[in-house]
């Protein structure tokens, strides 16, 4: 087994992190308005360079592992995509007109575009625009109806999976006609119009969705709530697709990862990842 390297970075909490594509460089925030980019220096991660574009608190971040780009949202209602020009980190303008801080990013899996979550209780898919050499966004509204918490794109490049504080696991499509052609039709529905809600779940109770994530097909979608459960949804099952939620006796996760097909990790407030099985059955196990 592999030994876990531990780097002492800096003093204060880490609030978001991400890797670029091959793993030799990462970026994070130490809970404050700075993005710090990393490399390897031998043995030792070193600080290589400081973004400081944003005027609040940086909440999420991902990097495009094909194109390189790094983009960050923050408190400040803001997302910057930056781009490495050799020398220095670029950053150019997001337009994403939302009134309340951005909660988190993520790249769609062609790179072409990518979500902001907020809690203007919407969420922005943001594309470039070559005219004004800028990213402009698109708003998905309803039914949203409070912070959204987690993102997590489908393999397709048009859904996205949403989770937020209404207590609900959404299935959205993000289909831009400006860049996209036309798509096809999935287990999760046809109407691929943008913003057409696709799937609604709830976990059965009353607990904050802090993590969605698809699985590798894009046919399961698992959620993580604050009242101690775990959620899967197989769409393509035969007849009706049917949820399977466990309230465990952990404390709540807040992050969710299908591994393959049938098995996901989560992990949380206990500090620890803990592997579930989903079976063909639709049983949900720890």
């Amino acid at each position: 087994s592999v030994m876990p390297e531990v780097h002492e970075l800096v003093l204060g909490p880490i609030s978001c992190h991400c890797w670029n594509g091959d793993r030799t460089k990462f970026a994070m925030s130490p809970n404050n308005n700075e993005v710090h980019i990393y490399s390897k220096k031998g043995t030792k991660w070193a600080v290589e360079h400081v973004l400081k574009e944003h005027g609040q608190r940086v909440t999420g971040m991902d990097w495009a592992p094909n194109c390189d780009r790094l983009v960050t949202s923050g408190a400040d209602r803001n997302a910057y995509v930056w781009s490495y020009n050799g020398k220095e980190w670029k950053p150019s303008l997001v337009i994403l007109r939302i009134n309340r801080a951005a909660t988190m990013v993520k790249w769609s899996p062609q790179e072409n575009k990518f979500a902001v979550g907020s809690g203007a209780r919407l969420i922005s898919i943001c594309y470039f625009e070559e005219e004004n050499d800028w990213w402009v966004s698109k708003h998905i509204k309803k039914p949203l109806r409070s912070t959204v918490l987690s993102l997590d794109w489908h393999p397709d490049n048009i859904l996205l999976g949403v989770g937020s504080c209404d207590f609900k696991a959404r299935v959205f499509s993000t289909y831009v006609k400006e860049i996209e052609e036309k798509p096809a039709s999935t287990c999760w529905g046809k109407k691929m119009t943008f913003g057409n809600c696709m799937a609604e779940f709830s976990n059965s109770g009353g607990g904050w969705v802090h993590d969605v994530s698809f699985s590798p097909s894009g046919n399961k979608l698992a959620w993580v709530g604050h009242d101690a459960s775990i959620s899967v949804v197989d769409q393509a099952a035969e007849g009706e697709s049917t949820v399977a939620t466990v309230k465990h006796s952990f404390l709540p996760y807040l992050s969710c990862q299908f591994l393959t097909e049938n098995s996901l990790i989560a992990g949380g407030y206990d500090c620890y990842p803990a592997l579930w099985s989903h079976d063909d059955q639709g049983k949900l196990t720890y």
